[in-house]
């Protein structure tokens, strides 16, 4: 069974800072509820793992991830990520996703074509749609605390510009009052300095997916609907 999803969700963060975390396989990847990245095979390819519950049933995912494509220029990225479970279900997503710059935020565009084999299957897509849609919701989540956490470019200079103005300004006083053979010192940056410009650290996988939960979820949510529409 195939399904294909097509999702805009908006971000605080600049496209900069976003960017940032999507193309980076270890932080997108940490932001799917699950995901995990075990192994670096080369630059493009990747072994991975999802976990997720059914019921009291639990189901873990080894599979691959491969880079398709990445446009730093586009702010663009296409993997490929296939899976399967010792159970035999197995599991597919073909996924393009890119960054467009909104006022001070950006939006995260992507569509993914997803194909699933086994118990997954059995859900059937009017139910599977739904629950793939809560999945991404909290991915999205997920991916605006992590961008959030990523230094705003503009910030990150203008900080680095004013540590260093009085260190450039002691050095120009010290070689134009100094006697020719003096050489000055190598300035040091500031501790909080080289504190800012450190990447963010990239958050633990976030916990497993409960598939039951997600479908009771979305089953209320619809009977909800139907009672207020009668009402």
């Amino acid at each position: 069974m195939e399904v294909r999803l097509d999702k805009r969700y908006p971000i605080a963060s600049g496209v900069a800072q976003a960017w940032a975390v999507l193309s980076d396989v270890y932080a997108t990847a940490a932001c799917m509820p699950g995901a995990a990245i075990t192994e670096q095979i080369d630059e493009t390819h990747f072994k991975g793992t999802v976990k997720s519950r059914i019921g009291p049933a639990q189901m873990l995912f080894g599979g691959e991830i491969t880079v398709l494509a990445r446009d730093p220029e586009g702010h663009a990225l296409q993997l490929l990520a296939k899976g399967a479970d010792k159970a035999g279900s197995s599991a597919q997503m073909n996924l393009t996703a890119h960054l467009e710059a909104a006022g001070e935020g950006s939006v995260l565009v992507g569509a993914a074509v997803v194909g699933v084999n086994g118990k997954l299957a059995q859900f059937g897509s009017r139910l599977l749609v739904p629950v793939a849609d809560a999945m991404l919701a909290q991915f999205a989540d997920n991916f605006r605390a992590a961008a959030a956490a990523v230094p705003a470019p503009a910030a990150t200079d203008a900080m680095a510009t004013l540590a260093a103005a009085p260190a450039m300004a002691e050095a120009a006083t010290d070689e134009a009052c100094a006697p020719p053979t003096r050489t000055p010192a190598a300035a040091v940056p500031p501790a909080h300095l080289t504190a800012a410009a450190a990447p963010p650290a990239v958050a633990g996988p976030a916990r497993e997916i409960n598939v039951l939960a997600l479908a009771w979820t979305v089953i209320k949510g619809w009977f909800a609907g139907r009672f207020r529409k009668r009402g």
